[in-house]
């Protein structure tokens, strides 16, 4: 019975708090015929799920987890007989409806986020390079990345870059944003994604670039006049960050004066422009770059500049850990459904990472103690 009080090398836990998050793996749709199965559809995932909070990642190292923890897995699995093979995990992953799965995840992840209103949501594309055949483009797997609670809200896969387009919105309405903030790149500066993230009763603020043609050209060309000027309308902010070597000094401008602009009435919700300008030295040498933005956000430089920064904290908060600590450009699964749920997992290993405020150490670090120490790995767990 998992309702069942069990002891772990001295450390009093209860098998209901860990319910909370295998109950959602309880919810996950099994793709198998189930009266056939020799292993349970929440223990291969669990398993799974504690063997990349180990630092592992093939089906192989899952096999071995498995096998080695086996007794301490018992204490709250019910492993009715023994711990599954590669094989299993394989076909497994490969079947499992990615969709179903990642908003069994995404439900999870709703329920234990603390912060909302405000909150700033980087959508933004990572391809998963070495999952593909010969002759595919790489997957790609489109996150919502909520900045200040760090967490992971959900995912949606896609054929190519292209095709994120048509992802985003399916993703929007997945997800609880009212009152966040939603950033994205030129990519998915859309029309229909700044009606949806409006619609879900968000702010947004969309990247623009040349790929927009006459309405970049328009944005870019008031926004360099007004500054050349220093225009009234238009409140600024600057900010300096000083390391390794390196200074960028960064300065924001934002404006609601839009009645120049053709296409306000296009854009939903649209109340300002803006654009930042980093200016970079290295090394003695200087770079000076500008980036420009359609916005739902009244006049509020503080505001606009945190959006800003926090969609480009997504590469390092979420991108960067993906392959450098979970390595999953590395990651060669690739039939079926696998790359795809793979992705899921890592994903939700790093939600779980990060929530853990009981270690300072970097989130590599949190991999090697969950692997040598079981306690803090059913910590992790039970969250």
């Amino acid at each position: 019975m998992r309702g069942e009080q069990t002891h772990l090398n001295s450390t009093s836990v209860t098998k209901t708090k860990l319910v909370s998050l295998i109950t959602i793996l309880e919810e996950v749709p099994d793709p198998r015929v189930t009266a056939t199965v020799d292993h349970d559809l929440p223990d291969i995932l669990t398993i799974a799920l504690c063997t990349i909070l180990c630092g592992g990642d093939s089906f192989y190292d899952m096999e071995e987890f498995g096998a080695v923890r086996l007794a301490w897995l018992k204490t709250f699995l019910r492993l009715r007989n023994g711990a599954p093979t590669h094989d299993t995990y394989n076909r497994v992953f490969q079947a499992l409806d990615s969709t179903k799965f990642g908003d069994c995840l995404t439900r999870w992840t709703q329920s234990v986020r603390t912060v909302l209103g405000g909150e700033v949501v980087a959508l933004d594309g990572k391809a998963v390079r070495r999952a593909l055949n010969q002759g595919e483009d790489p997957r790609v797997i489109v996150s919502a990345w909520a900045m200040e609670s760090g967490l992971l809200l959900g995912q949606r896969k896609v054929k190519n870059k292209s095709n994120e387009i048509t992802a985003v919105p399916e993703l929007l309405r997945a997800l609880e944003l009212a009152g966040c903030i939603v950033t994205a790149d030129a990519l998915h500066c859309q029309k229909h994604i700044a009606k949806e993230i409006k619609e879900a009763d968000a702010e947004y603020v969309l990247a623009l670039k040349g790929n927009h043609g006459t309405a970049f050209a328009e944005v870019k060309s008031f926004l360099d006049e007004a500054i050349a000027r220093q225009e009234t309308h238009l409140v600024t902010l600057e900010t300096t960050d000083k390391e390794h070597g390196r200074l960028e000094v960064r300065r924001y401008w934002q404006t609601e004066k839009l009645a120049w602009f053709a296409d306000q009435g296009k854009w939903e919700g649209l109340k300002s422009v803006g654009v930042v300008e980093a200016r970079r030295t290295v090394n003695g040498k200087e770079s000076v770059e500008r980036r420009y933005y359609l916005s739902s956000l009244s006049n509020d430089a503080g505001r606009f500049a945190k959006a800003v920064r926090g969609h480009w904290g997504v590469e390092n908060s979420l991108h960067w850990v993906l392959d450098v600590v979970l390595g999953e450009d590395e990651s060669r699964a690739r039939s079926g459904y696998a790359a795809e749920n793979l992705a899921a997992t890592r994903r939700l290993a790093i939600n779980l990472l990060r929530r853990d405020k009981t270690s300072k150490r970097s989130l590599k670090g949190k991999l090697m103690r969950a692997a040598i120490d079981p306690d803090y790995l059913k910590h992790i767990l039970m969250g």
